[in-house]
């Protein structure tokens, strides 16, 4: 589970609370035309927006924003620079040996070419071709939460204008008046709050996740293709040394000077 997610969301919906609960009655920012206006018409126009095939897939990808584990980009050097050991003095087939032992299925499938002798302009092109495949489903799941971060908003504001048409058709009551303008007011609330604190962020998390996947790909790319071509273990480390960000490359050479 993804601690920064759950605080996060939990921190920022309850400090609101806490500070509507301090001035008043927290019942007053609850009316349910209101929810329905922001979240109706929200879902509403990310439905015409995106084919429905989209929207289903979304619902599966944003578990990782609740759910994932932070991608380890250190823990796949030193295997793949055993594989490499391996196979400087075995030769490409002795890896065959080893591969039983790799779950994550780009990695097996990228070791697996190598044993069967696939050309490395094939190998390095279905590889990519692979990464390309699950950044641009990523995109689509991001994109989608954006487009929601952006719709709630807007639905906020056609509620305050649909609370201001009641309002400026009931000058002669002052209860309706009352009534209209907090159905106005709520609206834009229920807009900002949806968009700054589920839609917006959501989105930005899973950019990240999808980032830090992609980067462990190409690692792994570069390392399959290094022991391909029949280079040092060392230069296979150093090539999947080189994608990480410099605070982890130390702790990583620190790691390994205590090993």
């Amino acid at each position: 589970m993804d601690i920064a997610t759950i605080l996060g969301i939990v921190s920022a919906f309850g400090l609101v609370g806490i500070a509507i609960v301090s001035q008043g009655d927290f019942t007053v920012f609850f009316s349910f035309s209101s929810l329905l206006i922001v979240v109706g018409g929200t879902f509403g126009a990310t439905l015409i927006n995106y084919p429905m095939g989209d929207i289903i897939r979304v619902l599966r990808v944003v578990k990782k924003a609740f759910f994932n584990r932070e991608t380890d980009l250190m823990g796949v050097i030193p295997d793949m620079v055993r594989y490499a050991r391996l196979a400087r003095k075995e030769g490409l087939l002795g890896l065959d040996k080893v591969i039983h032992e790799i779950d994550d299925p780009f990695y097996y499938e990228g070791m697996r070419m190598i044993v069967d002798g696939t050309r490395p302009e094939v190998l390095s092109q279905v590889l990519k071709n692979e990464i390309d495949s699950l950044a641009a489903r990523h995109r689509v799941g991001i994109s989608i939460f954006k487009a929601m971060g952006q719709y709630s908003p807007a639905f906020g504001m056609i509620g305050t204008l649909i609370g201001l048409i009641f309002m400026l058709r009931s000058l002669n009551n002052a209860a309706q008046i009352a009534s209209a303008m907090s159905l106005a007011l709520i609206t834009t609330f229920y807009g900002a709050i949806l968009s700054n604190i589920l839609f917006l962020p959501i989105a930005g998390k899973l950019k990240e996740i999808s980032t830090a996947e992609i980067i462990k790909k190409e690692m792994l790319l570069a390392g399959i293709m290094s022991i391909q071509a029949g280079e040092m273990p060392g230069m296979v480390e150093q090539r999947m040394i080189s994608f990480l960000a410099t605070d982890y490359r130390r702790l990583y050479l620190q790691q390994k000077t205590e090993t």
